[in-house]
């Protein structure tokens, strides 16, 4: 690549970026979706009563590390946000440069680390970070359409990344997250959000 094609890719990528932030998040999330219907679980982010329900057993004050998979345009990042401890990390991977770079530019935050990658790599991603374990993992993706195998690898590595104590937090509108959580995870809850579009399943996977 020469010095005029690096300025046009970088002039596109400016570009690109503008256009993101100019359509706000309802716009970037669906245009996501557009782009990976079967990584997005729905064409609309949670409501605020998922969010609260799917938090609700989180303690706060022993969390250090929290990590979400799937984030799209952040609509849980700024209430983990809200309630992690000064001295706690944010961890969002995704797929999705689109979604990767939007959260860059719009969440400010210290704590806060968006990664481009896949929720297969968790352990080596919070290694690389500095962390050992997590406290927690959230997550949105929609196992059910995921590439054979992928579901299991990340259930599977999201068990050896969660420490002692802590859990696995799915929300989707099948069983098959809840299913995959319980081949590793020996204490299940589970809860319902009725108030989203889809209604969906809400699973706790806690590693006591």
């Amino acid at each position: 690549m020469d010095a005029n094609e690096l300025a046009e890719d970088r002039s596109g990528a400016r570009l690109k970026r503008k256009v993101a932030l100019a359509l706000g998040p309802a716009g970037v999330f669906f245009r996501g979706f557009l782009e990976h219907p079967r990584m997005v679980g729905s064409i609309i982010p949670s409501s605020r009563a998922t969010i609260e329900k799917m938090l609700a057993p989180v303690r706060w004050d022993e969390c250090k590390l929290f990590v979400e998979y799937g984030p799209g345009v952040g609509t849980f990042c700024r209430p983990v946000l809200d309630r992690l401890p000064r001295d706690g990390a944010l961890v969002v991977i995704d797929t999705n440069p689109l979604y990767i770079d939007y959260l860059k530019h719009t969440i400010g935050d210290s704590r806060f680390h968006p990664v481009l990658g896949s929720a297969e790599d968790v352990e080596a991603i919070v290694a690389a970070l500095g962390h050992e374990k997590a406290d927690y993992v959230l997550s949105g993706l929609p196992f059910s359409t995921l590439p054979d195998g992928v579901g299991p690898a990340i259930a599977a590595a999201t068990y050896r990344v969660v420490r002692q104590g802590g859990a696995f937090l799915t929300y989707q509108f099948s069983a098959v997250a809840r299913d995959l959580t319980a081949r590793h995870f020996k204490r299940i809850e589970t809860g319902f959000a009725w108030l989203n579009v889809p209604p969906c399943l809400l699973c706790w996977g806690w590693k006591d």
